[in-house]
């Protein structure tokens, strides 16, 4: 006589950040159009059935992964280190927060996270504003958030040289002061 085996334990929390995680990778790599479901499901290891029970569908786990690193980053970093943490993650060799990415090759899609982008784009840029009182405040908010997006665009998706191989370090040296300079708050006449 042989013991049956009990039935194999699912881990629904396991699951899910199994495919959290797969799609933020594709979807970084390839944006949300390039992206398959069947793709996310198999990096996962998982059954596709599995991203439609705990997600719905490709567009909501879409905006999770935009959500569930990008809006908790801007909620948790003071206003004058924004800038300088979104362009180190930018830089990260590691990769872990590939945000700005997924923003930057799925920006020509219309449908799945549209709305998501561009509200995204605006609390960046409001919160970028505070750092200035300058009456042009959203003009400069949107040029440094405008010159982040094109680091990223020509060091992570055209990849050109020399950018796309420069030392973080040589990166943030460069952009830094420039930034501040565009954002610095302007204290009292003659002081």
């Amino acid at each position: 006589m042989t013991a049956e085996q009990p039935p194999r334990r699912r881990d629904a929390a396991a699951t899910k950040a199994a495919l959290l995680d797969a799609a933020a990778e594709l979807f970084a790599e390839r944006g949300f159009d390039r992206t398959t479901v069947r793709e996310i499901a198999n990096l996962a290891g998982v059954n596709q059935a599995l991203l439609f029970r705990y997600f719905g569908s490709k567009e909501a786990l879409f905006e999770l992964v935009m959500t569930r690193d990008s809006f908790a980053h801007l909620k948790a970093t003071p206003p004058e280190h924004l800038f300088g943490e979104a362009l180190r993650a930018l830089l990260a060799p590691d990769h872990r927060h590939r945000s700005l990415e997924t923003y930057l090759r799925s920006s020509g899609t219309d449908g799945a996270g549209a709305a998501l982008r561009q509200q995204l784009g605006q609390e960046y840029a409001r919160t970028l504003a505070t750092l200035t009182d300058e009456p042009d405040a959203e003009l400069r908010a949107d040029l440094a958030l405008a010159w982040l997006l094109g680091i990223g665009l020509v060091r992570s998706v055209t990849r050109k040289d020399p950018l796309a191989t420069a030392a973080p370090d040589d990166i943030e040296r460069l952009v830094g002061p420039a930034v501040r300079s565009l954002l610095e708050r302007n204290g009292p006449a003659g002081g």
